[in-house]
C-alpha cells in the first residue's frame, strides 16, 4: 500500500513541477510518465484519464497545503458576518499558493477539456465556500435587502475570482494585505445590510 501511494504522490508531483514549468504545455500522459521515471503503464494505473490526474493534482495541493485547516477559522464562525471575512481571509490568502497551477489550467482550458475539467472542479468547491458564506449572512438577516443569496453568492464567486486576485495583485501591484482589506471591504459594503456593513 505505502509503495503504491509512494508512486501516486510521485505522478502528481511530476504532474506539477511539468504544469508550472511551462504553462501545461508538456502534461501528456507519456510526459508525465518520463518525468516521474515511469511507465505509461504505471501512471495509467493510477489514473485512468489525464482529466482524472489534474482534478487529483489539485486535491493534492489542498492536502498538502492544509486547506481544511485554513478554512476551520470560517466553518466555525459564529455569525456570517464573521464567516463572510474568514472565508475571504482563507481562500485570498490560498490564491498565491495555487496561482502557478491555476495560471497553467486556465491558460489550457478553453482548448483542453482535461484541464477545464479540473479547474471547474476547484471552482465548484470555491462556490460552496461562497455559498456557505452568504447562506449564514441570510441566515442571521444581515444579508442585503434588495439581494437573494443566489445573487449574492453568485457575485462573491465572481469578486474572488483567480482572476480579479491576478489583476490587482499582479497587473496593479496591489500588495496581499491590501487586496484583503479591500475585498472584506467590498463585499461588506455590497453584499450585506446597511446596519452590518457598518
Amino acid at each position: 500500500m505505502a509503495a503504491t501511494a509512494d508512486t501516486r504522490t510521485k505522478i502528481l508531483n511530476a504532474c506539477h513541477t511539468l504544469l508550472i514549468s511551462d504553462t501545461g504545455a508538456s502534461t501528456r500522459m507519456s510526459d508525465i510518465a518520463k518525468a516521474s521515471g515511469l511507465s505509461r503503464q504505471a501512471v495509467y494505473l493510477h489514473f485512468k484519464t489525464r482529466a482524472e490526474l489534474l482534478i487529483a493534482l489539485t486535491r493534492h495541493i489542498d492536502e498538502v497545503e492544509d486547506v481544511a485547516s485554513r478554512l476551520a477559522p470560517s466553518r466555525a464562525a459564529t455569525s456570517g458576518l464573521e464567516r463572510l471575512d474568514a472565508y475571504i481571509e482563507a481562500w485570498g490568502g490560498y490564491i498565491p499558493i495555487i496561482y502557478p497551477v491555476a495560471r497553467a489550467l486556465m491558460a489550457m482550458a478553453p482548448s483542453d477539456e482535461a484541464a477545464d475539467l479540473a479547474w471547474s472542479d476547484r471552482m465548484t468547491a470555491m462556490r460552496q465556500g461562497c455559498d456557505a458564506a452568504i447562506n449564514a449572512l441570510d441566515r442571521d438577516g444581515d444579508l442585503h435587502p434588495e439581494l437573494d443569496a443566489k445573487t449574492a453568492a453568485d457575485l462573491l464567486w465572481a469578486l474572488l475570482s483567480v482572476r480579479n486576485w491576478e489583476a490587482l495583485t499582479q497587473s496593479c501591484a496591489w500588495s496581499q494585505m491590501q487586496y484583503l482589506h479591500h475585498m472584506k471591504a467590498l463585499t461588506r459594503s455590497y453584499l450585506c445590510s446597511q446596519e452590518t456593513a457598518a
